[in-house]
């Protein structure tokens, strides 16, 4: 088992319901949620503020729990000495937000492009999490609990999957999903 990493992620939402999403420069070139890594003495909350806010350049209002979404890589073989490890896994807590200002109140980090899309044209290529949180955010859900793995990552999108964009009916799994709003 790797180590476990914890991550804060917006579904940041503007007053037209389009959703702001990072374009990545590097790796797979997917678009995902803004957000980023938790530093040591820092709340999930203060986490999502300040990553967005590095990432995208806007100022966020983080508004309620969308839920935590497990992201695992996929099982490798141990590293040789001097070598790094599997990547970790990451434990992500995604918040429904709406943007604190009128416009972007910095500049974007290196390595992100941030967009505004419609929910109806989002792009084909989004992170297997990214596409999870967004349809349950947009479903209204709170609480949730995914587990998304890499292999999640090779599912085409929109193949009638829950999670792919389309919300999947309360009860039903995605992922290893538990919807805890149905308790």
């Amino acid at each position: 088992m790797s180590p476990l990493t914890w991550a804060a992620a917006a579904v940041v939402t503007d007053a037209s319901g389009r959703l702001l999403l990072c374009g990545r420069s590097e790796g797979a070139r997917r678009w995902g949620l803004p957000g980023g890594r938790l530093r040591h003495d820092e709340s999930p909350v203060d986490a999502v503020v300040r990553a967005v806010r590095t990432e995208t350049g806007w100022a966020v209002a983080p508004a309620d729990l969308v839920g935590l979404y497990r992201v695992t890589g996929p099982p490798v073989p141990a590293p040789s000495a001097g070598r790094c490890g599997a990547r970790p896994d990451v434990l992500v807590h995604v918040f429904r937000a709406g943007p604190a200002d009128a416009g972007p109140a910095g500049e974007p980090a290196t390595g992100c492009l941030p967009r505004w899309w419609p929910p109806q044209e989002l792009p084909d290529v989004l992170t297997p999490t990214t596409r999870a949180a967004i349809a349950d955010a947009l479903a209204g859900r709170a609480g949730v609990l995914r587990h998304t793995t890499a292999a999640d990552a090779l599912t085409p999108p929109g193949d009638g999957q829950p999670g792919d964009g389309q919300p999947a009916p309360p009860g039903q799994r995605a992922s290893e999903q538990v919807d805890s709003s149905s308790r």
